[in-house]
């Protein structure tokens, strides 16, 4: 089971976004994200968090929020849980990034981006401000074939997903 953080780090009513052009062998090849990654033997999520913000961006968070665990679950890969973070206070200047493009996006322009279809709910219940939540996403291929919230499945109405 691979363990992950994401964070969406948030200024002037925009996210910060990470358009995955530049990696081999992507599984996100593509894709517009936020930050992270992989934990580091030994790291707590807030300390994958920071260190992957940091080296993906140059930035230092200095105010984030966990606002949920996302299970992830695909044909393609092996399964992950993925630590959801937002951040809205940072020091430090963005630098290029080895796994793609980051750019500003306005929140209200995310979802007409290339989203994974579960980023699409996720990212609804961040623009909500729902209470900490988990989430689980089910995938074959790129498509998002089932979807729970809190234990509970959701509708698909969302023809991309």
């Amino acid at each position: 089971m691979k363990l992950t953080t994401l964070c969406y780090i948030e200024q002037d009513g925009r996210y910060l976004m990470l358009h995955r052009v530049k990696k081999k062998a992507d599984i996100n090849a593509g894709k517009w994200i936020g930050v992270g990654g992989h934990f580091e033997e030994g790291e707590s999520p807030e300390e994958c968090l920071l260190r992957e913000v940091r080296e993906e961006t140059g930035l230092l968070l200095t105010r984030y929020a966990f606002r949920g665990i996302i299970t992830f679950l695909s044909d393609a890969q092996e399964a992950e849980y993925m630590c959801l973070y937002t951040a809205d206070a940072f020091t430090g200047s963005l630098h290029d990034c080895t796994e793609g493009d980051l750019q500003w996006i306005p929140k209200e322009e995310i979802g007409a981006l290339n989203l994974w279809g579960g980023d699409q709910l996720f990212l609804q219940k961040l623009r909500e401000g729902a209470p900490f939540f988990s989430m689980k996403l089910r995938y074959v291929g790129d498509s998002l074939c089932e979807a729970w919230l809190d234990g509970r499945q959701l509708p698909l109405d969302d023809p991309r997903g």
